[in-house]
């Protein structure tokens, strides 16, 4: 499993002490927000498990994030497929920080690193990126990380039941061309600088 190194942040394996932080996070209403029901420790540590072996069988999928100053387990980043019950296909980027966490920038670092991995160590044309139509701090991430949006491309989420949680919006950035510019502006993946070990 590769490791990424951003300016304040590693992009890691899960270890066993990050079950209960991050079960702590699924059990807080305000990070479950756009994301539905909150989770039991059981359910977090199985979501745990399956992150694990998708990243075990793809090769990418979701690092654990931690600063690079105290080693704190601050959430997740990563890369994963999108589900083939959704409207749309390929692979996204996602994260999900602890509240303490949030107003700092992580998200928009860890999002760009992740993203340099999916174009330049996995080769992909495009990465997307989906949220609730209520989630605005995720969209303003996804603006700043350079996608933009097409709103013949926002849906209805068939995986949860019908309330404010099933429209969603769709975010697109293509692959840089070989001199880093893409069909959209995209000056923000430039500054990436993730580190693969």
């Amino acid at each position: 499993m590769p490791q990424l190194r951003t300016e304040r942040l590693v992009l890691r394996r899960w270890r066993e002490s990050d079950l209960e932080p991050w079960a702590a996070m699924n059990a807080d209403p305000e990070v479950r927000e756009h994301l539905g029901e909150l989770l039991t420790r059981e359910e977090s540590d199985a979501a745990v498990a399956l992150m694990q072996a998708g990243f075990d069988q793809r090769g990418y999928g979701w690092w654990a994030l931690e600063t690079r100053e105290t080693g704190e387990f601050i959430g997740r980043a990563g890369l994963d497929e999108v589900g083939g019950d959704m409207p749309f296909t390929g692979v996204d980027v996602g994260w999900r920080l602890a509240r303490s966490a949030w107003g700092r920038g992580y998200a928009t670092e860890a999002a760009l690193a992740c993203l340099a991995f999916g174009f330049e160590a996995l080769g992909l044309p495009e990465v997307v990126a989906s949220t609730t139509v209520d989630n605005l701090r995720s969209q303003a991430v996804m603006r700043r990380i350079g996608m933009t949006r097409d709103p013949a491309d926002d849906f209805e989420d068939p995986s949860v039941p019908e309330g404010p949680l099933r429209p969603c919006v769709l975010y697109r950035i293509p692959r840089p061309g070989p001199h880093g510019e893409t069909s959209r502006p995209n000056r923000a993946l430039g500054t990436a600088r993730a580190r693969h070990e």
